[in-house]
Protein backbone atom coordinates (compact mmCIF):
# COMPACT_ATOMS: atom_id res chain seq x y z
CA UNK A 1 0.00 0.00 0.00
CA UNK A 2 1.38 3.39 -1.00
CA UNK A 3 1.79 5.95 1.77
CA UNK A 4 3.36 9.40 2.09
CA UNK A 5 6.91 9.68 3.41
CA UNK A 6 9.29 12.61 3.85
CA UNK A 7 12.55 12.48 1.93
CA UNK A 8 15.60 14.59 2.70
CA UNK A 9 17.40 15.82 -0.42
CA UNK A 10 20.91 17.02 -0.93
CA UNK A 11 21.25 20.83 -0.78
CA UNK A 12 19.61 22.65 -3.72
CA UNK A 13 18.63 19.34 -5.37
CA UNK A 14 14.87 19.45 -4.71
CA UNK A 15 14.07 20.20 -8.38
CA UNK A 16 16.31 17.44 -9.71
CA UNK A 17 14.85 14.90 -7.27
CA UNK A 18 11.30 15.99 -8.14
CA UNK A 19 11.98 15.55 -11.86
CA UNK A 20 13.57 12.10 -11.40
CA UNK A 21 10.67 10.78 -9.33
CA UNK A 22 8.07 12.15 -11.75
CA UNK A 23 9.92 10.46 -14.63
CA UNK A 24 9.95 7.25 -12.55
CA UNK A 25 6.17 7.33 -12.11
CA UNK A 26 6.12 8.31 -8.44
CA UNK A 27 3.83 10.87 -6.82
CA UNK A 28 5.99 13.59 -5.27
CA UNK A 29 4.99 16.86 -3.65
CA UNK A 30 7.51 19.69 -3.22
CA UNK A 31 5.62 22.71 -1.87
CA UNK A 32 6.94 26.06 -3.07
CA UNK A 33 6.47 29.67 -2.00
CA UNK A 34 7.63 33.14 -3.01
CA UNK A 35 10.47 34.59 -0.94
CA UNK A 36 12.06 37.90 -1.92
CA UNK A 37 10.36 37.70 -5.35
CA UNK A 38 11.80 34.23 -6.09
CA UNK A 39 10.02 30.87 -6.10
CA UNK A 40 11.77 28.67 -3.54
CA UNK A 41 11.01 25.38 -1.75
CA UNK A 42 8.73 25.84 1.26
CA UNK A 43 10.74 23.14 3.09
CA UNK A 44 14.28 23.48 1.70
CA UNK A 45 15.92 20.06 1.45
CA UNK A 46 12.68 18.10 1.93
CA UNK A 47 9.84 16.71 -0.16
CA UNK A 48 6.87 14.40 0.29
CA UNK A 49 6.96 11.15 -1.68
CA UNK A 50 4.29 8.49 -2.05
CA UNK A 51 5.67 4.94 -2.32
CA UNK A 52 5.28 1.38 -1.06
CA UNK A 53 7.51 0.32 1.81
CA UNK A 54 9.50 -1.98 1.68
CA UNK A 55 9.00 -2.81 -2.04
CA UNK A 56 10.16 0.55 -3.46
CA UNK A 57 12.40 1.63 -0.59
CA UNK A 58 15.76 0.86 -2.25
CA UNK A 59 14.72 2.64 -5.45
CA UNK A 60 13.79 5.71 -3.43
CA UNK A 61 16.82 5.59 -1.13
CA UNK A 62 19.32 5.33 -4.00
CA UNK A 63 17.77 7.90 -6.34
CA UNK A 64 20.28 10.58 -7.29
CA UNK A 65 19.95 13.63 -5.02
CA UNK A 66 18.22 11.82 -2.13
CA UNK A 67 20.11 11.94 1.16
CA UNK A 68 17.73 9.78 3.19
CA UNK A 69 14.14 8.88 3.88
CA UNK A 70 13.07 10.37 7.21
CA UNK A 71 12.39 7.72 9.81
CA UNK A 72 13.84 5.84 12.76
CA UNK A 73 15.71 2.57 13.40
CA UNK A 74 12.69 0.57 12.20
CA UNK A 75 12.66 2.31 8.81
CA UNK A 76 10.87 5.25 7.24
CA UNK A 77 7.94 6.70 9.17
CA UNK A 78 4.80 7.34 7.08
CA UNK A 79 2.99 10.63 7.52
CA UNK A 80 -0.80 11.00 7.53
CA UNK A 81 -2.58 11.79 4.28
CA UNK A 82 -4.20 14.76 6.08
CA UNK A 83 -0.79 16.40 6.67
CA UNK A 84 -0.06 16.61 2.95
CA UNK A 85 -3.65 17.62 2.16
CA UNK A 86 -3.42 20.40 4.78
CA UNK A 87 -0.31 21.84 3.16
CA UNK A 88 -1.83 21.58 -0.33
CA UNK A 89 -4.93 23.42 0.94
CA UNK A 90 -2.78 26.51 1.60
CA UNK A 91 -1.73 26.73 -2.05
CA UNK A 92 -2.92 29.27 -4.58
CA UNK A 93 -1.71 28.90 -8.16
CA UNK A 94 0.82 26.25 -7.09
CA UNK A 95 2.43 28.35 -4.34
CA UNK A 96 1.97 28.30 -0.55
CA UNK A 97 0.35 31.56 0.54
CA UNK A 98 1.10 33.14 3.89
CA UNK A 99 -1.81 34.80 5.64
CA UNK A 100 -0.04 37.42 7.74
CA UNK A 101 -3.06 38.63 9.66
CA UNK A 102 -5.43 35.68 9.57
CA UNK A 103 -8.02 34.89 6.95
CA UNK A 104 -8.30 37.38 4.09
CA UNK A 105 -11.21 39.80 4.35
CA UNK A 106 -14.18 39.48 1.99
CA UNK A 107 -16.58 42.14 0.75
CA UNK A 108 -18.64 43.46 3.67
CA UNK A 109 -16.20 42.39 6.41
CA UNK A 110 -15.18 44.87 9.08
CA UNK A 111 -11.42 45.44 8.78
CA UNK A 112 -8.57 47.29 10.48
CA UNK A 113 -5.43 48.73 8.87
CA UNK A 114 -2.45 47.10 10.62
CA UNK A 115 0.52 48.64 8.78
CA UNK A 116 1.64 52.02 7.57
CA UNK A 117 0.66 55.57 8.49
CA UNK A 118 -3.05 54.69 8.60
CA UNK A 119 -2.54 51.95 11.19
CA UNK A 120 -5.53 51.62 13.50
CA UNK A 121 -8.16 52.93 11.08
CA UNK A 122 -11.24 50.73 10.87
CA UNK A 123 -13.70 50.39 8.06
CA UNK A 124 -15.70 48.07 5.84
CA UNK A 125 -14.07 46.07 3.03
CA UNK A 126 -15.72 47.38 -0.12
CA UNK A 127 -14.08 45.70 -3.14
CA UNK A 128 -10.86 44.45 -4.73
CA UNK A 129 -9.37 46.53 -7.50
CA UNK A 130 -7.70 44.38 -10.14
CA UNK A 131 -4.60 42.23 -9.94
CA UNK A 132 -2.36 44.67 -8.04
CA UNK A 133 -3.65 43.58 -4.60
CA UNK A 134 -5.20 46.98 -3.84
CA UNK A 135 -8.58 47.17 -2.21
CA UNK A 136 -11.16 49.83 -1.42
CA UNK A 137 -12.42 50.27 2.12
CA UNK A 138 -15.18 52.54 3.39
CA UNK A 139 -14.32 54.73 6.37
CA UNK A 140 -16.94 56.14 8.72
CA UNK A 141 -15.52 58.44 11.39
CA UNK A 142 -16.94 61.42 13.29
CA UNK A 143 -18.96 63.17 10.58
CA UNK A 144 -16.61 61.94 7.84
CA UNK A 145 -17.39 59.26 5.34
CA UNK A 146 -14.86 58.41 2.69
CA UNK A 147 -13.18 55.74 0.63
CA UNK A 148 -9.56 54.68 0.84
CA UNK A 149 -7.41 52.66 -1.56
CA UNK A 150 -4.84 50.51 0.25
CA UNK A 151 -2.76 47.36 -0.21
CA UNK A 152 -4.69 44.25 0.84
CA UNK A 153 -1.67 42.91 2.76
CA UNK A 154 -1.98 45.79 5.23
CA UNK A 155 -5.45 44.76 6.43
CA UNK A 156 -6.87 42.25 8.88
CA UNK A 157 -10.39 41.09 9.58
CA UNK A 158 -11.86 42.16 12.89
Amino acid sequence: MERWYVINTKPKKEGQVERLFIEGGFTIYCPKCVHEKRVVPFFPGYAFLRFEFPDQFKTVKYTRGVKRVVGNDDGPVPIPEEAVAGIKARERDGLIVFERYGREPAVGDEIEVVEGPLKGLKGIFSKELGENERVMILLNYVSYQGMLLIEKAKLKRI
